[in-house]
């Protein structure tokens, strides 16, 4: 059966552009932790234990990459879930926001269940806190915000 020029420039062209797209789609992504510009002065040990637990992955500079971090499709869900997180809000670097601002950001969105994402939780139960935790944490952040530079 022969194939007619047209139908070999299609197929090289489909194929072409099925290499592409699988290079976007399964190179992982890069993963990075930018210098941390900015060191909060804690209010205890607790907050940032519980901070790190529950936010510090996406919300600072400090990610702890998961082996499976480095799957492919899983990277590129993972790196912009990160990117996105350290968008909204990075207690690694300064921002021009009031720390009674992103103190009541994070009471919010804590309070709302919004913080940590439920598909967070999915591969890091440990994140999932107690609603004494809850309180804790949004008190600590109050307490630890307004005493960080």
């Amino acid at each position: 059966m022969f194939m007619s020029n047209t139908t070999r420039i299609l197929l090289f062209i489909a194929a072409i552009i099925a290499i592409l797209a699988s290079t976007v789609v399964f190179a992982p992504s890069v993963q990075a932790n930018p210098p941390v510009q900015r060191q909060l002065n804690w209010d205890s040990p607790q907050t940032q234990a519980l901070w790190d637990r529950a936010c510090g992955d996406c919300h600072t500079n400090t990610t702890r990459w998961p082996w499976y971090s480095k799957l492919p499709v899983v990277s590129k869900i993972i790196v912009d879930h990160v990117v996105e997180g350290r968008k909204e809000l990075n207690l690694s670097v300064a921002t021009r926001k009031s720390a009674s601002n992103i103190a009541n950001e994070i009471e919010k969105q804590i309070k709302k269940n919004e913080m940590p994402p439920n598909n967070y939780l999915w591969l890091h139960p440990e994140a999932k806190l107690t609603d004494v935790e809850k309180q804790a944490l949004i008190d600590g952040m109050k307490m630890t915000l307004q005493k960080s530079p």
